[in-house]
């Protein structure tokens, strides 16, 4: 369960008739999403690469250049080509504040997608202003209480974590988690979410018998939600795992251990 925005890539294959000679890019597009569906990712890969290279003769404003951009920068993302995926994401982010405006929700998701790349690379420095933005846009557009606004509220939190700033994360943690609770519902999966990371927060701070019961409603949501044996599940055994190895339960560690394993070894069409 990451921090950052989780986006689904929605291979946009349905068009207008006004579309309808454009059957190279379609093509690769429909592959693309094929080879996603069955887990190829490589060839869900080399099909958008080359959509992306049909797409030079569409105008910067043509939505299927975004949608070609925005499903291949998720997927150099989600396999570390992190120097592949920055250029796209800028370039969608650029594409978005033209046509939609600088205080679009959607440029705010550009904004997130952009930050969660830096900062899985370290770069706290160009992470934090792109996620104030996108929280500050939120806040805006949805209020001061909206499921997104959690999400950036989370984000930000995750960022002064991972940089040992504690005091300033666990506030934004805990308001992220309330907003979540009161918005969605205590069994909504964004819940699971903000508890795993509030979790983490403790755990990176020794605190463990505050993190535990944490880690356990988190996962008692993802199942509920999921399943035992969904993708979404593992990150969660794994880190409530690494709780009970650093309080010496090596064998309720091991348990949860196999469990993740396990889910990573099963075959999926869109893991």
């Amino acid at each position: 369960m990451r921090a950052e925005t989780i986006v689904t890539i929605a291979f946009l294959v349905s068009f207008s008739a006004a579309w309808a000679d454009e059957t190279t890019w379609r093509f690769h597009m429909q592959s693309a999403n094929s080879a996603y569906q069955r887990g190829d990712y490589r060839a869900a890969i080399a099909q958008l690469e080359a959509a992306l290279k049909e797409t030079e003769e569409f105008s910067p404003e043509d939505p299927r250049l975004a949608t070609t951009v925005n499903n291949l920068a998720v997927l150099y993302a989600a396999h570390g080509q992190y120097a592949r995926a920055e250029p796209l994401y800028k370039l969608l982010l650029a594409i978005s504040e033209k046509a939609l405006g600088p205080e679009h929700p959607d440029v705010a998701i550009c904004l997130n997608n952009l930050a969660g790349l830096y900062r899985r690379q370290g770069q706290y420095a160009e992470a934090e202003p792109l996620i104030m933005r996108s929280l500050a846009i939120r806040e805006r557009v949805h209020g001061p209480e909206h499921p997104d606004v959690a999400t950036s509220l989370n984000n930000l939190a995750r960022l002064y974590s991972e940089q040992g700033h504690h005091t300033q994360a666990e506030p934004l943690y805990k308001r992220s988690l309330a907003m979540a609770e009161k918005t969605l519902g205590p069994e909504h999966p964004n819940v699971a979410t903000s508890l795993d990371n509030l979790a983490r927060h403790h755990c990176e701070q020794g605190q463990h018998h505050q993190a535990e019961p944490l880690y356990k409603r988190a996962l008692s949501i993802m199942e509920k939600a999921f399943g035992p044996e969904h993708p979404n599940m593992a990150n969660g055994l794994e880190h409530a795992a690494k709780h009970y190895r650093e309080t010496g339960r090596a064998k309720e560690a091991e348990t949860l251990e196999m469990r993740a394993a396990r889910i990573r070894s099963l075959p999926r069409c869109c893991q």
